[in-house]
C-alpha cells in the first residue's frame, strides 16, 4: 500500500472516530474528552491497532501547532473583558501565584511519591498547570454551574494555557541546555509572553478592521480570511521567539472578541466548529499513539502524585487565590475540584517526550504517561461528577439569589421588601426620583441611571443576580430593556411587564412576561398609593388543588388579583404569566379591596403603613366548599323535618 493512501487511511479513520466520539458524548450527555480518550485508545496500538500516528511522522507536530493555534484563538474570542473584570484579581492570582503553586505542589509530589529527578518533575508539574478550556467549556455548559463560577473558570483554562505552555518550554529548555540560572528563565519566560502578546494585539485589531471596512468580502470569505491570518501571526510569532505563538493566539481572540465587530456570532460558530474538528483529531491521535504499559509501570508512586495534585495542590491553590473575594464556601469548593487537564497538556507532553527522547535524555515516555494519567483522572474523576456536586452544593445559575429591578415604583417597592426580607441582595434602576425617599427608608439601594447603559447594569452586579425584573411604566421601554439584558448578560430569570404582543416578542424567548398578561401597572400604582389593596398568601394543597387554580385564576381575569411572587423548595421568585403552578407552592399576591378610601380610614387603615401578609378570606374560602357546605346543611335540615 503506498504510503501517501497509508496517511490518507489513517486522518479519514481519526476524523470519524473523532466526530463519533462527540456524537456519542452529546447523546449520553458526557464530556466528549472521555469518550475521545477512550475510542483514541481502543483504536490505538494497545487496542484493535486501527491507528497508527506514528506513519504521519513529523506530520503529527504541524497537525498539533496548527490545531492548537485554532483551539487557543477559540477561547480567546470567548474572554469578555468586562465579566473578567468583575473576577480581575482571583482571576490574576489563579493565572500566576495559582501557576506557581501547582508548579512547586506538582514537582514535589512527583519527585516524593512518583520517585523522578527534580529536572524531569518540574518538568511535568509545569505541563499540568494549565486547565484545559476545551474540557472546561463543554463541561460547563452541561452542568449549568452559575456565572461567576463559570467566568473565573473559562477565564483561568484559557488565560493560563499560554502562561503554562510557555513555562514548560521554558523548563525543557532548562533541562536541554543545561542552564539553570532562574533569572535567564524567567526572562524568557517574559519575553515570549510579551512578544506573543504585542504580535497578537495588532493580529486581533487587524482581523477586526478587516472585518468592519472590507466590505467587499463575502462573509465566508472573511471568515477563511481571519483563519489565514490567525495561523500567519502564529508562525510569525514562532519565528521571532519560539513558542510565543501560544499567547498570540489567545490575545488576537480576546483583541478581535471585544472590538465590537459585526456578525461576530457567526464568526464565533465557525471558529467553534473549527475548535471542535481540531480537538476531536488531537485526543484521538495522541490517545491512540499512548502506550498502556508506560502508564502502568509507573506504579503507585504516580497514581499518588496525581491524587495529591487534585485533592491538596488545587485546593490549596484556590483557598490562597480567593482569600478576599466575595466567593462563598460552595463556590470555593467546586472551584477546588474542578481542574481537568485536556488537549495543551496532552500535545505538549506528546512532543516534549519527542524532543527528549531525540536528545537523549531519559524520562519521555514516562512523563508522557504520567501527564495522560493525570488527563484520564481529572476528565474521568472531575467531569464526571461535575454535575452532581453543583446540585449538591446549589450553585447552578438557577439556584443565583438576589433581584436587579428596573423601575422605582410602589409595587417594585414591595417585591424588593421581600427580596430584601430573605437576605438577598436588591438593587434597583430608575431616572424618576419620585420614590427614592421611600426605597432609602426600607435601606435599598438605588441607581439613578438609565438601564440602557450596560455599564450601569455592571456596576449594578447583574452578573452575579438570579433575577433581572423590569417594571417601569412603559411596557415597550421594559421589554427592550429586558431583551438587552438577556442578550448581553444572560441573567437566569428575566422577566418585564410588557404588552401582550409587543413588535418583537417572538424574537426572544428568553424574556416572560412578569405576574400577568397585560398588567394595568399604572392602575395598580394608584391602588397601592390610595390603599386600596390587600397582600395575602396562600398555599395550593393536594385536596383542592384544582379548585384553588380556578379561583385564583377567576379574580386574575375579573383585575382583582395580581400574583407577585410563588415560593417553591425555599426560594422565592417573581411570578410569571406562564407560571405552571404545583403542589405544595405558596403564592404571595396583591388584591385589590374597594371598599371607599373615608370607610378605611374610618376603620383605621393608614395608607403609610406597610402592608401585612396575611390569609384572606376572599380567596381561602373557595365557592365550591361554601356550596358543599350548604348543599349538606340542606340535607342535614331535611333529615330533620321529616323526622
Amino acid at each position: 500500500m503506498e504510503a501517501s493512501f497509508e496517511i490518507t487511511l489513517q486522518m479519514v479513520f481519526t476524523v470519524i472516530a473523532g466526530i463519533s466520539a462527540q456524537v456519542m458524548a452529546a447523546y449520553l450527555k458526557l464530556p466528549s474528552i472521555v469518550l475521545l480518550l477512550l475510542l483514541g485508545i481502543l483504536l490505538g496500538a494497545d487496542g484493535i491497532g486501527l491507528l497508527h500516528p506514528h506513519i504521519l511522522g513529523t506530520g503529527v507536530e504541524v497537525i498539533v501547532s496548527l490545531a492548537t493555534a485554532i483551539i487557543l484563538f477559540e477561547g480567546g474570542l470567548k474572554l469578555d473583558l468586562r465579566e473578567l473584570s468583575r473576577v480581575s484579581v482571583s482571576l490574576q492570582l489563579l493565572v500566576t501565584l495559582g501557576t506557581l503553586i501547582t508548579l512547586l505542589g506538582g514537582s514535589m509530589a512527583a519527585h516524593w511519591l512518583g520517585e523522578f529527578p527534580w529536572n524531569i518533575a518540574f518538568l511535568y508539574a509545569s505541563i499540568v498547570v494549565v486547565t484545559g478550556p476545551t474540557v472546561v467549556g463543554p463541561l460547563l455548559k452541561q452542568i449549568n454551574v452559575d456565572r461567576q463560577v463559570a467566568t473565573l473558570l473559562e477565564g483561568e483554562g484559557v488565560l493560563i494555557d499560554p502562561v503554562g505552555a510557555i513555562l514548560a518550554y521554558v523548563v525543557l529548555d532548562t533541562i536541554l541546555n543545561g542552564d539553570t540560572d532562574p533569572i535567564k528563565a524567567i526572562i524568557g519566560l517574559l519575553m515570549r509572553l510579551g512578544v506573543g502578546a504585542a504580535i497578537g494585539g495588532v493580529g486581533g485589531y487587524l482581523m477586526s478592521w478587516i472585518f468592519k471596512r472590507a466590505n467587499f468580502l463575502s462573509f465566508e470569505l472573511k471568515n477563511l480570511v481571519v483563519l489565514a491570518v490567525l495561523w500567519g501571526l502564529f508562525t510569525l510569532a514562532q519565528t521571532v521567539r519560539s513558542e510565543s505563538g501560544i499567547m498570540t493566539t489567545v490575545v488576537a481572540g480576546a483583541v478581535f472578541a471585544n472590538s465590537s465587530v459585526p456578525e461576530e456570532r457567526l464568526l464565533k460558530s465557525f471558529k467553534n466548529q473549527l475548535t471542535i474538528l481540531s480537538v476531536s483529531v488531537l485526543f484521538i491521535l495522541l490517545a491512540a499513539d499512548l502506550s498502556i504499559a508506560s502508564v502502568l509501570a509507573l506504579g503507585w508512586g504516580s497514581l499518588f502524585t496525581v491524587l495529591v495534585l487534585m485533592f491538596v495542590v488545587r485546593p490549596i491553590n484556590v483557598l490562597l487565590c480567593t482569600w478576599n473575594s466575595n466567593l462563598n464556601w460552595r463556590q470555593k469548593l467546586f472551584l477546588s475540584w474542578v481542574a481537568p487537564r485536556g488537549i495543551v497538556s496532552a500535545s505538549v507532553a506528546s512532543l516534549f517526550a519527542i524532543s527528549l527522547t531525540q536528545r537523549g535524555v531519559n524520562g519521555g515516555d514516562a512523563i508522557k504517561a504520567l501527564v495522560f494519567l493525570t488527563i484520564m483522572m481529572t476528565v474521568f474523576c472531575q467531569g464526571l461528577t461535575a454535575g452532581w456536586l453543583v446540585k449538591w452544593l446549589r450553585i447552578t445559575s438557577k439556584d443565583a439569589t438576589g433581584a436587579l429591578i428596573v423601575g422605582c415604583n410602589p409595587l417594585s417597592l414591595l417585591i424588593a421588601r421581600f427580596f430584601q426580607e430573605r437576605g438577598e441582595s436588591v438593587i434597583m434602576i430608575d431616572t424618576d426620583s419620585q420614590y427614592f425617599a421611600q426605597a432609602e427608608a426600607q435601606n435599598l439601594r438605588v441607581i439613578a441611571s438609565s438601564a440602557l447603559d450596560a455599564t450601569v447594569l455592571e456596576e449594578a452586579g447583574i452578573a452575579s443576580m438570579g433575577t433581572f425584573l423590569a417594571m417601569t411604566n412603559n411596557g415597550e421601554v421594559n421589554f427592550v430593556l429586558a431583551q438587552r439584558a438577556a442578550e448581553e448578560f444572560s441573567p437566569p430569570r428575566v422577566l418585564a411587564v410588557f404588552p401582550r404582543d409587543p413588535q418583537s416578542s417572538n424574537s426572544n424567548s428568553k424574556v416572560d412576561q412578569a405576574f400577568v398578561s397585560d398588567l394595568p401597572i399604572k392602575t395598580w400604582h394608584e391602588y397601592l398609593n390610595d390603599g386600596r389593596v390587600k397582600l395575602g398568601t396562600t398555599t395550593l394543597n393536594e385536596e383542592e388543588f384544582a379548585s384553588q387554580q380556578e379561583h385564583i385564576q377567576e379574580k386574575i381575569r375579573n383585575g382583582l388579583l395580581v400574583p407577585l411572587l410563588i415560593e417553591r423548595e425555599g426560594r422565592l421568585q417573581v411570578m410569571s404569566a406562564n407560571q405552571d403552578w404545583e403542589i405544595g407552592d405558596r403564592i404571595i399576591y396583591l388584591l385589590h379591596d374597594s371598599r371607599p378610601n373615608l370607610l378605611k380610614r374610618l376603620s383605621g387603615a393608614s395608607q403609610s403603613t406597610p402592608l401585612s401578609l396575611e390569609k384572606l378570606a376572599e380567596v381561602e374560602e373557595l365557592p365550591t366548599a361554601k356550596l358543599s357546605q350548604l348543599s349538606a346543611s340542606d340535607v342535614s335540615a331535611n333529615e330533620l323535618s321529616s323526622n
